[in-house]
């Protein structure tokens, strides 16, 4: 069974950096789009980048120049370099990943919290 386990968040303060990273377990396929969602309170769950196994990016504008999407294949991880965080990237923030173009994996989310 595909486990997908986030690591890395917590607080920081505004303009401050972190680094999720999420590693897939229990799997012995390669996975074609991995990336992150985010869900802040109160708020729909929302894109903020994927990563292709071939390494093309799509990230939400509202990241664009700050976070950095990154994958290992040969370890199955995904990692999201965020910078000069903002109070309103606050959120719960998912890994994902795709197999075979229709199944999705999802990890338990972590928290991130940027203070102002």
């Amino acid at each position: 069974q595909v486990q997908l386990v986030e690591s890395g968040g917590g607080l920081v303060q505004a303009g401050g950096s972190l680094r999720l990273s999420c590693a897939a377990s229990g799997s012995t396929f390669s996975f074609n789009n991995m990336g992150w969602y985010r869900q802040a309170p109160g708020k729909q769950r929302e894109l903020v980048a994927t990563i292709s196994s071939g390494g093309a990016t799509n990230s939400a504008d509202s990241v664009k120049g700050r976070f950095t999407i990154s994958r290992d294949n040969a370890k199955n991880t995904v990692a999201l370099q965020m910078t000069s965080l903002k109070p309103e990237d606050t959120a719960v923030y998912y890994c994902y990943a795709v197999r075979d173009f229709r199944y999705s994996y999802w990890g338990q989310g972590t928290q991130v919290t940027v203070s102002s």
